[in-house]
């Protein structure tokens, strides 16, 4: 459990320090992210985003358990 977690950490960091490279390739702005803009300020929700992160999360930790 707990290299499950130092690599889990590892990979949040990972992907933090990378984050505004991923959105420059315009990773945090695909179709089907939710953005509700109202009159006194907005809601955004990167729920395709999410799922992106998620699979590539998945896939890694797949990979490393193997």
């Amino acid at each position: 459990m707990g290299r499950s977690l130092v690599v889990i950490g590892l990979a949040v960091a990972a992907l933090g320090l990378l984050w505004p490279l991923l959105g420059r390739i315009g990773l945090g702005r695909l179709p089907g992210d939710v953005y509700l803009k109202g009159a006194h300020g907005g809601f955004y929700f990167p729920l395709t985003t999410c799922v992106l992160v998620s699979v590539a999360l998945s896939l890694v930790l797949w990979l490393v358990n193997r």
